[in-house]
């Protein structure tokens, strides 16, 4: 485990680095810029990036950049690095016209330019290599989960599933007198010895479930007890599966109130999402011509068949289309089905085999790497799909739906989505149906760019595929 301040010490250490690396890069590159007034050269344009590079780390400590509260997941890391860059360039720039002093234009344009790229990857590069160092168990940080049984044992488990976030549930405070909770958690106290526990057992982190305190004095008092103790406090409210964008805290009268936006999957349909696949699509079908056209041709030679699969599957509102695919699976696929039901090994009505005896040789190769599933952008371009939403299900999947799952038929169904980039294949049926959920709830564009750049990595890396 790294503890608050090194993680700080680390962080300071990168973004000094960084800024020093830029300004040479900078001064070296500035020749190719059209303008400036100074030589790249000059001493006193050193001696001022000097100063300018130590009030770029002010800004960007009074930012909050360097909090070590959002390290672990979100975006709230990199819009602090990016506004406070622009904050003291701003600034800079201002200063520099009212008290007319010179600076180099081309060196400070592209200073902060490849700087603020810099750290930008540099942060990024840094929470990849810890999600990897947390999923083999190194660094994390030990946590204690306070709250009713059945709401502890439920963060416990989401907890150990995302083992990426680098928490490690140390154990459990209850109201109950218990020696383990009903999933096995060791219980190590009660609520009201929390504070003893957290000091016993040199706990860094206490997450607070529901039925955690009786009132908000309460809450307050122990507040004031972990301060002492330089303990991070995380509460967990009543909602799940709400994105960020749509939750804004409004202190009012001392009261923290969450002002909830409205679910999303009506704005999932609007003009912009739908433009974006057509050109997205369109786009697409142009750029990976070649590869549709070889594809094409190696199915059509290993056995005479049809290239090209059609498959009824369930749309916007429940309407039925012909979802397209490159056939990976000999001719009388369907027909055989029946007799492998028996060793099926998917999730919930997904029926999936690792080693399915109907796929081709072409077919597990295409598999692999998602190839069969390109057709499908003349779906997008068509509107019976998106680049980016739910699975699209089959008409027998969809009748055993219940009324929740119904839910992810208000967008249409996606070629990636939250499902691909989460593990594919790898995940659970209520997993699947969960994220499929969350996306129909906290659509946003910015979401779906995100999903479409992971899904590359997903599809190179073959995860979850078969």
């Amino acid at each position: 485990m790294i503890r608050p301040r090194a993680q700080r010490v680390v962080l300071y250490s990168i973004d000094v680095l960084t800024i020093a690396v830029s300004a040479l890069i900078a001064f070296v590159a500035r020749d190719l810029l059209p303008f400036g007034d100074l030589p790249a050269t000059h001493l006193s344009s050193v001696a001022q990036t000097a100063v300018l590079g130590v009030l770029w780390i002010a800004g960007l400590t009074a930012f909050g950049a360097y909090a070590t509260r959002h390290l672990r997941a979100g975006a709230t890391e990199y819009k602090r690095v990016i506004t406070a860059t622009a904050a003291v360039a701003g600034a800079i720039g201002i200063t520099c016209y009212m008290l007319d002093i010179s600076y180099p234009r081309g060196i400070f344009l592209l200073w902060f330019a490849v700087g603020t790229f810099g750290m930008i990857v540099s942060r990024f590069t840094r929470r990849q290599v810890m999600h990897r160092l947390h999923r083999q168990g190194y660094l994390q940080t030990p946590v204690l989960v306070a709250g009713a049984d059945h709401h502890v044992d439920e963060i416990a488990r989401v907890l150990r599933r995302e083992s990426w976030l680098g928490y490690r549930v140390a154990g459990a405070a209850t109201h109950e007198r218990l020696t383990e909770t009903a999933t096995g958690l060791p219980v190590l106290g009660r609520l009201d010895d929390v504070v003893d526990v957290i000091a016993e057992h040199r706990i860094d982190t206490v997450i607070f479930a529901e039925g955690s305190f009786k009132s908000p004095a309460e809450f307050r008092r122990l507040a004031w007890k972990l301060e002492e103790l330089d303990t991070q406090i995380i509460v967990v409210p009543t909602l799940t599966d709400v994105g960020s964008h749509r939750l804004d805290v409004r202190p009012l009268a001392g009261l923290p109130l969450v002002d909830v936006d409205r679910p999303q999957a009506i704005n999932a349909g609007r003009w912009i999402k739908r433009l974006f696949d057509i050109a997205g699509s369109a786009f697409l079908l142009f750029l990976l011509a070649p590869i549709l056209l070889a594809t094409a041709l190696a199915i059509k030679l290993e056995d005479r068949g049809p290239v090209v699969f059609r498959q009824p599957r369930v749309g916007l509102k429940g309407e039925e289309f012909y979802c397209l695919k490159f056939r990976s699976m000999c001719v009388d696929a369907e027909a055989r089905l029946a007799e492998l039901q028996s060793q099926n090994e998917g999730a919930g009505v997904l029926f999936k085999m690792t080693n399915d005896p109907r796929i081709t040789r072409v077919g597990k190769f295409i598999r692999r790497f998602s190839l069969d599933e390109l057709p499908q952008l003349w779906n997008a371009l068509r509107g019976d799909m998106s680049l980016v939403g739910p699975r699209p299900a089959l008409p027998r999947e969809v009748a055993q739906y219940d009324s929740d799952t119904m839910r992810r038929l208000d967008v249409r169904p996606g070629l990636t989505g939250l499902w691909q980039v989460s593990g594919r294949s790898n995940l659970s049926w209520e997993d699947t149906v969960r994220l499929d959920l969350y996306y129909v709830d906290n659509w946003s564009m910015t979401q779906d760019l995100m999903i479409l750049a992971k899904t590359a990595k997903a599809v190179v890396g073959s995860d979850g595929a078969y």
